[in-house]
Protein backbone atom coordinates (compact mmCIF):
# COMPACT_ATOMS: atom_id res chain seq x y z
CA UNK A 1 0.00 0.00 0.00
CA UNK A 2 2.39 2.54 0.82
CA UNK A 3 3.88 2.19 -2.65
CA UNK A 4 0.88 3.43 -4.48
CA UNK A 5 0.06 7.21 -4.39
CA UNK A 6 -2.33 9.45 -2.69
CA UNK A 7 -4.24 10.33 -5.62
CA UNK A 8 -5.82 14.13 -5.26
CA UNK A 9 -8.45 15.03 -7.10
CA UNK A 10 -8.35 18.52 -9.02
CA UNK A 11 -5.36 20.81 -9.56
CA UNK A 12 -6.96 23.62 -8.22
CA UNK A 13 -5.14 25.69 -5.06
CA UNK A 14 -6.10 23.35 -2.75
CA UNK A 15 -5.17 20.54 -4.71
CA UNK A 16 -2.24 21.58 -6.05
CA UNK A 17 -0.47 22.62 -2.37
CA UNK A 18 -2.08 18.80 -1.33
CA UNK A 19 0.17 17.28 -3.91
CA UNK A 20 3.35 20.35 -2.38
CA UNK A 21 2.46 19.42 0.98
CA UNK A 22 3.03 14.93 0.48
CA UNK A 23 5.87 15.26 -1.73
CA UNK A 24 7.74 17.59 1.05
CA UNK A 25 6.59 14.40 3.18
CA UNK A 26 8.18 12.05 1.22
CA UNK A 27 4.75 10.37 0.16
CA UNK A 28 3.80 10.40 -3.71
CA UNK A 29 0.83 12.80 -4.74
CA UNK A 30 -0.78 12.01 -8.47
CA UNK A 31 -2.98 14.81 -9.05
CA UNK A 32 -6.08 14.46 -11.43
CA UNK A 33 -7.37 17.33 -13.44
CA UNK A 34 -10.11 17.16 -16.15
CA UNK A 35 -9.05 20.45 -17.40
CA UNK A 36 -6.76 21.29 -19.89
CA UNK A 37 -4.82 23.13 -16.98
CA UNK A 38 -3.91 24.16 -13.81
CA UNK A 39 -6.77 26.23 -12.21
CA UNK A 40 -9.49 25.57 -15.10
CA UNK A 41 -11.79 26.56 -12.51
CA UNK A 42 -10.46 29.64 -11.33
CA UNK A 43 -10.12 30.48 -15.12
CA UNK A 44 -13.30 30.38 -15.76
CA UNK A 45 -14.03 33.53 -13.77
CA UNK A 46 -10.61 34.85 -14.44
CA UNK A 47 -11.75 38.48 -15.17
CA UNK A 48 -12.66 38.84 -10.95
CA UNK A 49 -10.10 40.73 -8.47
CA UNK A 50 -9.76 38.89 -5.61
CA UNK A 51 -10.41 39.87 -1.99
CA UNK A 52 -7.74 38.24 -0.73
CA UNK A 53 -4.26 39.90 -0.98
CA UNK A 54 -1.67 37.83 -2.47
CA UNK A 55 0.51 36.29 1.16
CA UNK A 56 -3.13 35.11 1.63
CA UNK A 57 -3.40 33.00 -1.62
CA UNK A 58 -0.29 31.15 -1.59
CA UNK A 59 0.37 27.60 0.11
CA UNK A 60 3.98 27.74 2.25
CA UNK A 61 5.32 24.35 0.84
CA UNK A 62 3.83 25.33 -2.31
CA UNK A 63 5.97 28.59 -2.36
CA UNK A 64 9.08 26.39 -0.94
CA UNK A 65 8.73 24.05 -4.08
CA UNK A 66 8.30 27.12 -5.99
CA UNK A 67 11.36 29.14 -4.77
CA UNK A 68 13.16 26.08 -5.56
CA UNK A 69 13.08 26.75 -9.14
CA UNK A 70 14.05 30.88 -8.88
CA UNK A 71 9.98 31.77 -8.69
CA UNK A 72 9.17 34.61 -6.40
CA UNK A 73 6.11 35.37 -4.61
CA UNK A 74 4.29 38.24 -5.25
CA UNK A 75 3.78 40.30 -2.08
CA UNK A 76 1.55 42.94 -3.15
CA UNK A 77 -1.51 43.51 -4.27
CA UNK A 78 -5.00 41.76 -5.08
CA UNK A 79 -4.53 39.47 -8.28
CA UNK A 80 -7.44 38.50 -10.71
CA UNK A 81 -8.03 34.69 -10.99
CA UNK A 82 -6.60 34.75 -14.12
CA UNK A 83 -3.32 36.49 -12.56
CA UNK A 84 -3.80 33.97 -9.59
CA UNK A 85 -3.49 31.44 -12.81
CA UNK A 86 -0.78 32.38 -14.30
CA UNK A 87 1.94 33.90 -11.54
CA UNK A 88 1.20 31.14 -9.31
CA UNK A 89 -1.26 27.86 -10.27
CA UNK A 90 0.63 27.36 -13.58
CA UNK A 91 3.92 27.44 -12.08
CA UNK A 92 3.21 24.83 -9.04
CA UNK A 93 2.07 22.96 -11.35
CA UNK A 94 4.74 22.89 -13.62
CA UNK A 95 7.31 22.21 -10.49
CA UNK A 96 4.95 19.18 -9.50
CA UNK A 97 5.49 18.02 -12.84
CA UNK A 98 5.12 14.13 -13.31
CA UNK A 99 2.68 14.11 -10.45
CA UNK A 100 0.02 16.32 -12.32
CA UNK A 101 -1.97 14.90 -15.12
CA UNK A 102 -4.57 17.09 -17.24
CA UNK A 103 -7.81 16.49 -19.02
CA UNK A 104 -8.64 13.30 -16.95
CA UNK A 105 -11.97 13.76 -14.46
CA UNK A 106 -12.77 11.05 -11.93
CA UNK A 107 -16.17 9.35 -12.55
CA UNK A 108 -15.35 6.84 -9.32
CA UNK A 109 -14.12 6.11 -6.06
CA UNK A 110 -14.25 2.66 -4.39
CA UNK A 111 -12.30 0.24 -2.23
CA UNK A 112 -10.61 -3.23 -4.21
CA UNK A 113 -12.74 -5.59 -5.10
CA UNK A 114 -15.62 -3.76 -2.00
CA UNK A 115 -18.59 -1.68 -2.80
CA UNK A 116 -20.19 -0.02 0.05
CA UNK A 117 -21.83 -2.59 1.49
CA UNK A 118 -18.82 -4.75 2.30
CA UNK A 119 -17.24 -3.84 5.51
CA UNK A 120 -14.56 -7.05 6.02
CA UNK A 121 -11.31 -6.18 5.28
CA UNK A 122 -12.01 -2.76 3.58
CA UNK A 123 -9.71 -0.77 5.42
CA UNK A 124 -6.83 -3.03 4.10
CA UNK A 125 -7.63 -2.59 0.49
CA UNK A 126 -6.71 0.22 -1.64
CA UNK A 127 -8.99 2.53 -2.94
CA UNK A 128 -10.39 2.33 -6.96
CA UNK A 129 -10.37 5.38 -8.71
CA UNK A 130 -12.00 5.25 -12.19
CA UNK A 131 -11.32 7.62 -14.69
CA UNK A 132 -12.17 9.31 -17.75
CA UNK A 133 -10.07 10.82 -20.49
CA UNK A 134 -11.61 13.69 -22.96
CA UNK A 135 -11.84 10.35 -25.87
CA UNK A 136 -14.16 8.91 -23.72
CA UNK A 137 -11.78 6.07 -22.82
CA UNK A 138 -12.16 4.74 -19.27
CA UNK A 139 -9.19 2.99 -16.63
CA UNK A 140 -8.66 3.20 -13.19
CA UNK A 141 -5.85 3.40 -10.45
CA UNK A 142 -4.82 1.76 -7.33
CA UNK A 143 -4.48 4.37 -4.61
CA UNK A 144 -3.19 4.11 -0.84
CA UNK A 145 -5.48 7.10 0.10
CA UNK A 146 -8.03 9.94 -1.65
CA UNK A 147 -7.81 13.84 -1.20
CA UNK A 148 -10.81 15.55 -2.92
CA UNK A 149 -10.29 18.74 -4.09
CA UNK A 150 -12.28 18.88 -6.93
CA UNK A 151 -14.31 22.13 -5.36
CA UNK A 152 -17.65 23.31 -6.29
CA UNK A 153 -17.63 25.24 -9.23
CA UNK A 154 -19.41 23.01 -11.21
CA UNK A 155 -22.55 22.63 -9.36
CA UNK A 156 -24.12 26.60 -9.23
CA UNK A 157 -27.14 26.77 -7.08
CA UNK A 158 -30.61 27.49 -9.41
CA UNK A 159 -32.35 30.84 -9.70
CA UNK A 160 -35.35 28.71 -8.23
CA UNK A 161 -35.82 30.33 -4.93
CA UNK A 162 -36.42 25.97 -3.44
CA UNK A 163 -33.69 24.69 -4.18
CA UNK A 164 -34.49 23.59 -7.48
CA UNK A 165 -34.69 25.39 -10.92
CA UNK A 166 -37.69 27.09 -11.30
CA UNK A 167 -40.25 26.02 -13.58
CA UNK A 168 -38.90 27.07 -17.15
CA UNK A 169 -35.66 28.16 -15.96
CA UNK A 170 -33.95 24.95 -17.85
CA UNK A 171 -34.91 26.02 -20.99
CA UNK A 172 -34.58 30.01 -20.68
CA UNK A 173 -31.46 30.88 -22.52
CA UNK A 174 -31.38 34.25 -21.21
CA UNK A 175 -29.81 33.05 -17.50
CA UNK A 176 -26.32 32.72 -16.76
CA UNK A 177 -24.59 31.73 -13.96
CA UNK A 178 -21.67 33.28 -14.14
CA UNK A 179 -20.25 36.57 -12.73
CA UNK A 180 -20.14 39.20 -16.27
CA UNK A 181 -16.96 40.28 -17.56
CA UNK A 182 -17.30 44.23 -18.29
CA UNK A 183 -14.68 43.44 -21.16
CA UNK A 184 -17.60 41.57 -22.84
CA UNK A 185 -20.71 43.70 -22.56
CA UNK A 186 -22.48 41.47 -25.01
CA UNK A 187 -26.15 41.05 -24.10
CA UNK A 188 -25.87 43.51 -20.78
CA UNK A 189 -24.91 46.68 -22.63
CA UNK A 190 -28.64 48.97 -22.98
CA UNK A 191 -30.26 46.00 -22.35
CA UNK A 192 -32.04 44.89 -18.53
CA UNK A 193 -29.94 42.31 -16.20
CA UNK A 194 -31.52 41.45 -13.02
CA UNK A 195 -29.17 39.92 -10.69
CA UNK A 196 -30.37 36.84 -8.15
CA UNK A 197 -27.68 36.42 -4.88
CA UNK A 198 -26.74 38.13 -2.11
CA UNK A 199 -23.33 37.17 -1.54
CA UNK A 200 -19.75 37.97 -2.50
CA UNK A 201 -20.39 36.89 -6.12
CA UNK A 202 -23.56 38.86 -6.65
CA UNK A 203 -21.40 42.37 -5.10
CA UNK A 204 -18.82 41.07 -7.88
CA UNK A 205 -21.58 40.98 -10.78
CA UNK A 206 -22.82 44.08 -9.95
CA UNK A 207 -19.79 46.21 -9.91
CA UNK A 208 -18.83 44.25 -13.11
CA UNK A 209 -22.36 45.77 -14.59
CA UNK A 210 -22.68 48.78 -13.17
CA UNK A 211 -18.67 49.29 -14.97
CA UNK A 212 -20.96 48.36 -18.38
CA UNK A 213 -23.88 51.14 -17.71
CA UNK A 214 -21.30 53.47 -17.69
CA UNK A 215 -20.24 53.18 -21.00
CA UNK A 216 -23.58 52.12 -22.35
CA UNK A 217 -26.95 54.11 -22.34
CA UNK A 218 -30.30 52.46 -21.44
CA UNK A 219 -28.46 50.06 -19.66
CA UNK A 220 -30.61 48.82 -16.15
CA UNK A 221 -29.27 46.80 -13.45
CA UNK A 222 -32.22 44.97 -11.22
CA UNK A 223 -30.61 43.36 -7.98
CA UNK A 224 -33.46 40.79 -6.52
CA UNK A 225 -32.72 39.17 -2.90
CA UNK A 226 -34.87 36.99 -0.79
CA UNK A 227 -34.76 39.00 2.77
CA UNK A 228 -34.80 42.54 3.83
CA UNK A 229 -31.99 44.44 3.61
CA UNK A 230 -30.35 44.59 7.31
CA UNK A 231 -27.47 45.67 8.66
CA UNK A 232 -25.35 42.60 7.26
CA UNK A 233 -26.60 42.66 3.55
CA UNK A 234 -24.27 44.65 2.32
CA UNK A 235 -21.39 42.66 4.69
CA UNK A 236 -18.95 43.66 7.18
CA UNK A 237 -17.64 46.76 5.58
CA UNK A 238 -15.05 48.82 7.17
CA UNK A 239 -15.02 46.32 10.03
CA UNK A 240 -14.02 43.33 8.30
CA UNK A 241 -10.46 42.58 8.59
CA UNK A 242 -10.19 41.71 5.01
CA UNK A 243 -10.59 45.15 3.71
CA UNK A 244 -11.19 44.55 0.02
CA UNK A 245 -13.98 42.07 1.02
CA UNK A 246 -15.72 44.70 2.89
CA UNK A 247 -15.50 47.34 -0.19
CA UNK A 248 -16.97 44.80 -2.70
CA UNK A 249 -20.25 44.94 -0.02
CA UNK A 250 -19.55 48.78 0.31
CA UNK A 251 -19.42 49.38 -3.73
CA UNK A 252 -23.09 47.27 -3.85
CA UNK A 253 -24.74 49.87 -1.76
CA UNK A 254 -23.33 52.99 -3.10
CA UNK A 255 -24.47 51.44 -6.87
CA UNK A 256 -27.85 51.08 -5.11
CA UNK A 257 -28.33 54.28 -3.05
CA UNK A 258 -27.14 56.12 -6.27
CA UNK A 259 -29.79 54.70 -8.31
CA UNK A 260 -27.99 53.03 -10.68
CA UNK A 261 -28.85 49.32 -9.44
CA UNK A 262 -32.44 49.35 -8.86
CA UNK A 263 -33.42 47.08 -5.58
CA UNK A 264 -36.08 44.52 -5.01
CA UNK A 265 -36.33 42.49 -1.78
CA UNK A 266 -38.28 40.09 -0.03
CA UNK A 267 -38.74 38.08 -3.89
CA UNK A 268 -38.42 34.29 -4.26
CA UNK A 269 -38.04 32.73 -7.76
CA UNK A 270 -41.03 30.07 -8.48
CA UNK A 271 -40.96 30.72 -12.30
CA UNK A 272 -39.40 31.85 -15.23
CA UNK A 273 -41.78 32.94 -18.07
CA UNK A 274 -40.36 33.45 -21.38
CA UNK A 275 -41.27 36.40 -23.88
CA UNK A 276 -39.74 36.32 -27.29
CA UNK A 277 -35.75 37.81 -26.32
CA UNK A 278 -36.81 38.32 -22.64
CA UNK A 279 -37.91 36.78 -19.98
CA UNK A 280 -40.10 37.62 -16.75
CA UNK A 281 -39.34 36.18 -13.20
CA UNK A 282 -42.25 34.84 -11.08
CA UNK A 283 -42.04 35.02 -7.41
CA UNK A 284 -43.75 31.93 -4.91
CA UNK A 285 -46.31 34.91 -4.36
CA UNK A 286 -47.20 35.43 -7.50
CA UNK A 287 -45.26 38.74 -8.26
CA UNK A 288 -43.70 39.40 -11.43
CA UNK A 289 -39.93 40.85 -12.04
CA UNK A 290 -39.08 42.34 -15.71
CA UNK A 291 -38.93 41.96 -18.75
CA UNK A 292 -35.20 41.03 -18.24
CA UNK A 293 -32.80 40.50 -21.57
CA UNK A 294 -30.33 38.65 -19.23
CA UNK A 295 -30.34 36.91 -15.22
CA UNK A 296 -27.26 36.28 -13.94
CA UNK A 297 -28.26 33.94 -10.72
CA UNK A 298 -25.61 34.00 -8.60
CA UNK A 299 -27.36 31.46 -5.31
CA UNK A 300 -24.27 29.61 -4.75
CA UNK A 301 -22.11 26.13 -5.16
CA UNK A 302 -23.19 22.68 -3.89
CA UNK A 303 -20.52 19.88 -3.88
CA UNK A 304 -20.88 16.84 -6.58
CA UNK A 305 -21.11 13.79 -4.29
CA UNK A 306 -21.85 11.18 -7.32
CA UNK A 307 -18.52 9.79 -7.80
CA UNK A 308 -18.72 8.97 -4.29
CA UNK A 309 -21.37 7.18 -3.86
CA UNK A 310 -19.61 3.62 -2.98
CA UNK A 311 -17.21 4.91 -0.24
CA UNK A 312 -18.72 5.73 3.06
CA UNK A 313 -19.45 9.64 4.13
CA UNK A 314 -20.39 10.98 7.28
CA UNK A 315 -22.24 14.61 6.02
CA UNK A 316 -24.10 16.75 7.08
CA UNK A 317 -27.98 16.50 5.82
CA UNK A 318 -28.12 20.60 5.75
CA UNK A 319 -25.00 21.60 4.14
CA UNK A 320 -23.23 18.30 2.92
CA UNK A 321 -19.59 18.96 4.40
CA UNK A 322 -18.52 16.73 7.42
CA UNK A 323 -20.46 16.33 10.25
CA UNK A 324 -17.39 17.59 12.44
CA UNK A 325 -16.89 21.40 10.81
CA UNK A 326 -20.90 21.74 9.93
CA UNK A 327 -21.76 23.78 12.63
CA UNK A 328 -19.29 25.92 12.76
CA UNK A 329 -19.94 26.92 9.23
CA UNK A 330 -23.40 26.65 9.25
CA UNK A 331 -24.77 30.42 7.86
CA UNK A 332 -28.12 29.23 10.00
CA UNK A 333 -26.39 29.42 13.05
CA UNK A 334 -24.21 32.03 13.07
CA UNK A 335 -21.56 34.34 10.93
CA UNK A 336 -19.61 35.49 13.95
CA UNK A 337 -16.41 36.79 11.99
CA UNK A 338 -13.89 33.85 11.12
CA UNK A 339 -14.55 30.37 11.32
CA UNK A 340 -12.07 28.18 13.15
CA UNK A 341 -9.44 26.83 11.25
CA UNK A 342 -10.02 22.62 10.08
CA UNK A 343 -7.77 19.65 10.28
CA UNK A 344 -7.51 16.40 9.18
CA UNK A 345 -9.36 14.86 12.05
CA UNK A 346 -12.59 17.40 11.12
CA UNK A 347 -12.06 16.22 7.94
CA UNK A 348 -11.47 12.28 8.49
CA UNK A 349 -14.63 10.17 6.93
CA UNK A 350 -15.39 6.82 8.29
CA UNK A 351 -13.69 5.61 5.01
CA UNK A 352 -10.08 5.98 6.27
CA UNK A 353 -7.69 7.27 4.38
CA UNK A 354 -10.67 9.72 2.23
CA UNK A 355 -10.44 13.44 2.90
CA UNK A 356 -12.54 16.52 1.43
CA UNK A 357 -11.30 19.53 1.57
CA UNK A 358 -11.00 22.91 -0.13
CA UNK A 359 -14.51 24.15 -0.90
CA UNK A 360 -15.81 20.84 -1.21
CA UNK A 361 -15.31 20.41 2.37
CA UNK A 362 -17.40 23.58 3.23
CA UNK A 363 -20.43 21.79 1.28
CA UNK A 364 -22.78 24.85 0.43
CA UNK A 365 -21.61 26.55 3.22
CA UNK A 366 -20.18 30.11 0.90
CA UNK A 367 -17.36 31.45 3.88
CA UNK A 368 -14.30 29.47 2.28
CA UNK A 369 -10.85 31.32 2.04
CA UNK A 370 -8.22 29.95 0.56
CA UNK A 371 -5.93 30.63 3.77
CA UNK A 372 -8.62 27.71 5.09
CA UNK A 373 -7.76 25.22 2.81
CA UNK A 374 -4.24 25.21 2.77
CA UNK A 375 -4.62 24.65 6.62
CA UNK A 376 -6.81 21.88 5.95
CA UNK A 377 -4.03 20.42 3.45
CA UNK A 378 -1.18 21.14 5.61
CA UNK A 379 -3.12 19.02 8.19
CA UNK A 380 -3.75 16.23 6.05
CA UNK A 381 -0.23 15.40 4.66
CA UNK A 382 0.98 15.16 8.28
CA UNK A 383 -1.92 12.86 9.11
CA UNK A 384 -1.16 10.60 6.16
CA UNK A 385 2.57 10.82 6.47
CA UNK A 386 2.32 9.59 10.43
CA UNK A 387 3.07 12.66 11.95
CA UNK A 388 0.03 13.41 14.39
CA UNK A 389 1.25 15.96 16.70
CA UNK A 390 1.71 18.18 13.30
CA UNK A 391 -1.74 17.42 11.88
CA UNK A 392 -3.65 18.40 15.47
CA UNK A 393 -1.62 21.50 15.43
CA UNK A 394 -3.07 24.59 14.27
CA UNK A 395 -1.21 26.85 12.45
CA UNK A 396 -4.00 29.47 11.10
CA UNK A 397 -5.91 32.35 12.54
CA UNK A 398 -8.71 33.62 10.30
CA UNK A 399 -9.64 37.20 9.49
CA UNK A 400 -12.59 38.37 10.98
CA UNK A 401 -15.43 39.46 8.14
CA UNK A 402 -16.66 41.77 10.48
CA UNK A 403 -20.30 40.65 10.37
CA UNK A 404 -22.27 39.17 13.60
CA UNK A 405 -25.57 37.84 13.46
CA UNK A 406 -27.19 34.32 12.25
CA UNK A 407 -29.62 34.14 9.35
CA UNK A 408 -32.77 35.09 11.50
CA UNK A 409 -36.25 34.18 10.74
CA UNK A 410 -36.60 33.65 7.00
CA UNK A 411 -39.77 35.73 6.75
CA UNK A 412 -39.02 37.59 9.47
CA UNK A 413 -35.19 38.77 8.62
CA UNK A 414 -35.36 41.20 12.10
CA UNK A 415 -35.53 38.67 14.06
CA UNK A 416 -32.49 36.23 15.52
CA UNK A 417 -33.08 32.63 14.94
CA UNK A 418 -29.78 30.91 16.90
CA UNK A 419 -27.56 33.71 15.78
CA UNK A 420 -24.48 33.99 17.67
CA UNK A 421 -24.50 37.88 18.57
CA UNK A 422 -27.20 40.89 19.44
CA UNK A 423 -30.35 40.21 16.28
CA UNK A 424 -29.27 41.69 12.97
CA UNK A 425 -31.81 44.84 12.30
CA UNK A 426 -33.30 45.96 9.09
CA UNK A 427 -32.15 49.32 7.60
CA UNK A 428 -33.38 51.70 5.52
CA UNK A 429 -31.06 53.02 2.63
CA UNK A 430 -32.03 55.63 -0.32
CA UNK A 431 -32.71 54.20 -3.30
CA UNK A 432 -34.38 53.89 -7.13
CA UNK A 433 -37.69 52.28 -6.64
CA UNK A 434 -38.29 49.20 -9.22
CA UNK A 435 -41.56 48.55 -10.14
CA UNK A 436 -42.83 44.83 -9.87
CA UNK A 437 -45.22 43.85 -13.02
Amino acid sequence: MDKLPVVVIGAGPQGLASAAHLRERGLRPLVLERGAGAGAAVAEWGHVRLFSAWPELVDPASVRLLESTGWEAPTTGYPTGQQWVERYLAPLAQALGQHVRFGVEVVGVSRAGRDRLVSSGRADQPFTVHLRDGAGVESRIAARAVIDASGTWGRPGPAGADGLPAIGERSARQISYRIPDHREPGVHAGKHTVVLGSGASAFNALHELTRIAAHSPGTRITWAIRRAVRDDTFGGGGADELPERGALGLRARAAVESGAVGLVTGFRTARVRTMGDQVVLVGEDGAELGPADAVVALTGFRPDLSFLAEVRLDLDPTLEAPRSIAADIDPNLHSCGSVRATGAADLAQPEPDLYLVGMKSYGRAPTFLALTGYEQVRSVAAALAGDHEAAARVELVLPDTGVCGGAGTFDEPEAADGGCCAPATPISISRRTVNLL
